[in-house]
């Protein structure tokens, strides 16, 4: 509201600038109307005392080329008069005089051919000649008298119109001034409003980043525990239920050789527990594989490739390199996230029947590559993942906060030929890298023990 406020005053002050200025153009046109009014005056008054020249010249002379010089200026004299009736038809006061002009302007005219038809009729009736300059000399000041009037009456329009023009002008600049004020003190409220929503929209905007943080830090933590909890349950079951079957296993076989006349259905139990020892053995491994943390990423994510394959019957391409040197411990952990949780949506989804994993190691950067062929994921999800961070499930969700937790950056490109699944992480100098691939086997337990 302090806006348009500021905005509707300053269009006023518009509107009344445009107004003063028209009026202003206006009084300056009347200014030089005046003058213009004086001006054809001056002219009528020098016409009609050449027109006088001419005629006492040719009275007392009586050369001709005087009388051409009268005739031609008597023709110019109707001309300043003609004017200066068209210049004065806009005031009643001023046409009355200038009718009245124009009056003694004829009769003068009249009088001074009288005085060229006598000097051509009797050129010596000096008392004739001098009579009629008599009475041309009243005719005279009758026309210096209706002039000096005309001309004080223009002086009194332009007066009358010049104070109204100053009283406009005074008026324009108050009104500009007051509205400038107002639009000044508008825009200055305006301002302190706008300020105030800045303030408090940085707060809430500060506020939801500590949110974001907050609940980033806490994505992270339960990321954390779900590893440290995934790796508990995994040793779990491989020291202690896998023990437990493994020590069921040992006496089965102990008591086959001690009663061979139940072979049958010592076997199929036998079989049946290879198959739970196994199984123990899979599900403890995909849950936490011993060998991400004996040997790296490298031969877990070889061991756990193979495995996929064989049990989803997809044709998967791996190009890791075979010396990888061992990384930090959490990038890992990281990669091989993605590579379970991608793996697993190519299997649900995608409907894919082959698929590449690439990793290339650079100086800063581990990049990790997936791409399938199947039908790809449509793309106002992929655009809802990219912009608000949610869409494509829980699982591409966590990935990208594990790998963001990480410095790293995930993207998805996705068509109808397949999709791209792109892990950049950094190596960063202050970590510190895992135990190598040699001093890992050298820690691992002997079966036999």
């Amino acid at each position: 509201m302090a806006f348009a406020s500021a905005v509707a005053v300053l269009l006023l002050s518009a509107g009344a600038a445009y107004f003063t200025i028209a009026r202003l153009r206006v009084s300056a046109s009347w200014v030089l109307h005046t003058f213009s009014v004086e001006s054809a005056l001056g002219e009528l008054d020098a016409s009609m005392a050449s027109l006088a020249r001419a005629r006492t010249g040719y009275a007392i002379t009586g050369n001709d080329q005087l009388l051409e010089t009268f005739d031609s200026d008597v023709l110019v004299a109707r001309q300043k008069l003609q004017r200066v009736i068209a210049l004065t038809t806009d005031n009643p006061r001023q046409r009355e005089s200038c009718s009245r002009l124009e009056d003694v302007t004829n009769r003068r005219l009249d009088l001074f051919r009288q005085s060229i038809a006598l000097r051509k009729s009797a050129p010596r009736d000096d008392a004739g000649q001098k009579n009629l300059t008599n009475e041309g000399l009243t005719l005279t000041l009758q026309h210096v008298s209706l002039v000096d009037e005309m001309r004080r009456e223009e002086q009194r329009l332009l007066a009358l119109r010049m104070s109204a023009s100053n009283r406009l002008y005074v008026t324009a600049v108050i009104i500009l001034a007051s509205t400038f004020a107002l639009a000044l003190l508008l825009f200055l409220i305006h301002y302190r409003l706008l300020t105030s929503e800045l303030k408090a929209r940085a707060l809430a905007e500060r506020a939801a980043l500590d949110g974001e943080d907050s609940l980033r830090s806490l994505t992270a933590r339960l990321l954390q525990l779900q590893d440290e909890e995934r790796r508990k349950f995994s040793r779990e079951l491989h020291d202690s239920l896998g023990q437990y079957l493994a020590s069921v296993k040992m006496n089965l076989e102990m008591y086959s050789r001690a009663h061979p006349e139940e072979d049958e259905f010592l076997a199929n139990a036998l079989r049946l527990l290879d198959q739970s020892i196994s199984e123990t053995r899979t599900i403890s491994h995909l849950l936490h594989p011993p060998l991400l943390d004996e040997v790296g990423f490298a031969s877990a994510a070889r061991w756990y490739l193979q495995g996929f394959s064989e049990r989803s019957g997809l044709d998967v391409n791996v190009d890791i390199p075979e010396d990888l040197i061992r990384l930090p411990r959490p990038l890992e952990l990281g990669l091989f996230r993605v590579l379970q949780e991608t793996l697993t949506n190519i299997h649900r989804h995608s409907k894919s029947e082959k698929a590449e994993v690439d990793l290339k190691i650079l100086s800063e950067h581990v990049i990790l590559k997936i791409k399938d062929y199947g039908k790809g994921i449509p793309q106002e999800l992929l655009v809802t993942f990219r912009n608000k961070g949610i869409g494509l499930g829980v699982g591409l969700t966590g990935m990208r906060e594990r790998v963001r937790e990480l410095g790293g950056h995930l993207e998805v490109l996705s068509d109808t030929t397949g999709t791209l699944v792109s892990v950049t992480l950094p190596i960063k100098s202050n970590q510190q890298p895992a135990a190598s691939p040699v001093a890992a086997l050298t820690s691992i337990p002997d079966p036999r023990s």
